[in-house]
């Protein structure tokens, strides 16, 4: 009876994992996240690379989400690409949101700006990435 127990919540645990991921990975797609990045690096004959990189990447985020293996290769060198990687996608993220929901002329309507929004965008976005390597550089420093 147990074994029975065990089997049905792994795979009510794992079939909730995937719809959750199936949804996730619909969103990024459905907002324009994987298109934009293709047609702006102009790779669109490498896509069944992107899908098998993005799939791959889902698995192993989840399987290392699970078992919480330690990564004992890089050091601070692999935290540092692996960190820019991701500050990559959510700026990606962000601004395919931003571009979805068309809040960019919304923000230049209210604060009345003609010209410059560019300019307060990358503002934001520089004050994010020097408060992160403040963050990074005081807890790893030491």
């Amino acid at each position: 009876m147990m074994l029975l127990k065990v089997v049905l919540l792994c795979f009510i645990g794992l079939s909730a994992g995937g719809i959750i991921a199936a949804g996730v990975f619909a969103f990024l797609a459905i907002i324009g996240v994987f298109p934009r990045l293709i047609g702006f690096t102009h790779t669109k004959k490498h896509i069944m690379l992107y899908e098998t990189c993005i799939i791959l990447g889902g698995v192993l985020g989840n399987i290392y989400d699970i078992y919480e293996f330690p990564i004992g290769f890089g050091g601070n060198i692999f935290l540092g690409i692996y960190g820019l990687a991701v500050g990559i996608f959510v700026g990606c993220l962000v601004m395919s949101l931003a571009e979805t929901l068309k809040a960019l002329p919304v923000i230049s309507r209210r604060i009345n700006l003609g010209v410059g929004l560019q300019y307060i965008i990358l503002s934001i976005a520089l004050g994010k990435l020097t408060g992160s390597l403040v963050f990074f550089a005081e807890r790893f420093g030491q």
